[in-house]
C-alpha cells in the first residue's frame, strides 16, 4: 500500500535543495560553504541561533515567518535578505512549511470543545475578514495557500494518487458509508494515494478506509460501530470528532490519505483521518488544486451539487488533453447519475469520439469502482 514521505523532509527537486523547513536542516546548511545564501528558510523558529545567524551568508536569503532576535534581524537584512516576521495574533501559520494534521486542527476539542479548536478558531478569522475588503487579511489567505499548495505538490511529487469524490451528507451507521469505507481500504491496499475533499461524509470514509488499510480485517467492523453511535457532524461536531479520535486511539498505527478540504464551506468540519489536512481559506484553490492531484483518475460517488461541480471540473482537462492523457473518471450508482441527478450523460456526450472517453465508466455499486478504475488505468 502507499506511504507517505514523513511530514517534515528535506527539500527535494521541487525546491532546488533550497527550502529549509526544520532547526536540523538549519543546522546542516549553516554547516556548509556558502552558508543561507539564495535559500528559503521557512516557519523555524530560529530565536536561538542568534550566533548562527551572525555568522552566516544570508546573501539573497529569504525568511518566511521565522522568529529571530533583532540583531540576527538586522544582521540577516543587512547581508541583503529578505525577512517576512511572523504576523501576531493570528490563528494559523501563514508561512507553514507542512500540511496540517488532524491532532493539530482538533486541539483542544477533547477538553474544551471544537468551538476552542485552532480549526474552528481559523474559520472564525475568516469569517471576521473575508468581506471586509482588507488587502492584509487577503494577503494572508493568500500566501497561507499558496505555503499548502507547495507542502502537497512536495509530499504527493512522484505519488499515484486517486481521488474519492462524494457529498458529506453521507451518515455514520449507513451501508453507503460502509461501502465507501472499503473502497477507501482497496484503493490503499492496490498501492494507491488517497485523496479526498477533507470533510465528513463520503469523504471521511475514504479516508478512514485508507487509514484501516494495514489493519486486520476485523479493524473494518470495529471502526464502523464506535462511529455509528454519532452519525453526522449536525448538530454537534464536537461530538462527532470526539468519536473519530476515540477510533484513532483505538486502533492506532494506521495507513496515510491526504483530505483536502476548505474553511470557506465553516459548516462542514474537515475528518480526522486523513493523515496530511491542506486546508484552504480559498475554494476554488482548493477544488482544482485537489483535481489536478488525483494522477490516477478519481471516483465519484452519489453527492449533490458540489460533486456535480467536481465532475466536469475534472471533466474539462480531460477533454482538453490540458493536463496531458485523459485521467480516468468512475461514476457509482447509475440511478443517481442517470435519474436523480442525470450528470452521466450529459458526461458521455461530452466525451464523444475523444480520447477521454476511453477514460469514464458507470458502475453500479461502489464495490465494482476498484476494478473499473483499473480497467481504464490500462486502458
Amino acid at each position: 500500500m502507499a506511504t507517505l514521505p514523513p511530514a517534515h523532509q528535506p527539500p527535494g527537486p521541487r525546491g532546488h535543495g533550497r527550502e529549509i523547513h526544520t532547526l536540523d536542516e538549519f543546522d546542516e546548511a549553516v554547516a556548509r560553504p556558502g552558508s543561507l545564501a539564495g535559500h528559503r528558510v521557512q516557519s523555524v523558529d530560529l530565536t536561538d541561533r542568534t550566533f548562527a545567524l551572525l555568522s552566516a551568508v544570508s546573501t539573497e536569503a529569504v525568511f518566511l515567518g521565522c522568529p529571530m532576535q533583532p540583531e540576527a534581524a538586522a544582521k540577516v537584512r543587512a547581508d541583503g535578505a529578505l525577512v517576512f516576521p511572523p504576523v501576531p495574533d493570528l490563528p494559523f501559520d501563514p508561512y507553514r512549511a507542512a500540511l496540517y494534521s488532524p491532532g493539530e486542527l482538533f486541539d483542544g476539542v477533547t477538553d474544551s470543545g471544537y468551538e476552542a479548536t485552532p480549526d474552528a478558531l481559523a474559520h472564525a478569522w475568516f469569517g471576521r475578514t473575508r468581506a471586509d475588503g482588507d488587502i492584509f487579511a487577503s494577503m494572508l489567505r493568500s500566501i497561507h495557500d499558496d505555503a499548502v499548495s507547495d507542502a502537497l505538490d512536495e509530499l504527493l511529487d512522484g505519488a499515484r494518487v486517486v481521488g474519492v469524490m462524494g457529498g458529506h451528507a453521507m451518515g455514520r451507521g449507513t451501508d453507503a458509508y460502509a461501502g465507501a469505507t472499503r473502497l477507501g481500504r482497496s484503493l490503499a491496499r492496490a498501492g494507491l494515494t488517497v485523496a479526498t475533499g477533507g470533510g465528513p461524509g463520503a469523504m471521511e470514509a475514504a479516508n478512514l478506509g485508507a487509514y484501516l488499510a494495514p489493519l486486520p480485517d476485523e479493524a473494518l467492523a470495529e471502526a464502523l460501530t464506535l462511529l455509528a453511535d454519532v452519525p453526522s457532524f449536525e448538530p454537534s461536531v464536537t461530538d462527532w470528532a470526539r468519536a473519530a479520535f476515540a477510533v484513532r486511539a483505538r486502533l492506532p498505527h494506521g495507513g496515510d490519505s491526504v483530505g483536502i478540504p476548505t474553511w470557506f464551506y465553516g459548516h462542514e468540519p474537515p475528518n480526522a483521518f486523513a493523515s496530511r489536512i491542506g486546508k484552504y481559506f480559498a475554494n476554488a484553490t482548493r477544488e482544482d488544486g485537489l483535481l489536478a492531484r488525483c494522477t490516477a483518475g478519481v471516483v465519484f460517488l452519489p453527492g449533490a451539487a458540489g460533486t456535480v461541480q467536481e465532475i466536469f471540473d475534472n471533466a474539462t482537462p480531460n477533454y482538453y488533453g490540458s493536463r496531458g492523457d485523459p485521467a480516468p473518471m468512475v461514476l457509482v450508482d447509475r440511478a443517481h447519475w442517470t435519474e436523480r441527478l442525470p450528470a452521466w450523460p450529459l458526461l458521455e456526450a461530452l466525451a464523444g469520439d475523444r480520447p477521454m472517453a476511453a477514460r469514464i465508466e458507470l458502475v453500479d455499486s461502489i464495490d465494482e469502482a476498484p476494478d473499473a478504475l483499473a480497467r481504464l488505468t490500462k486502458g
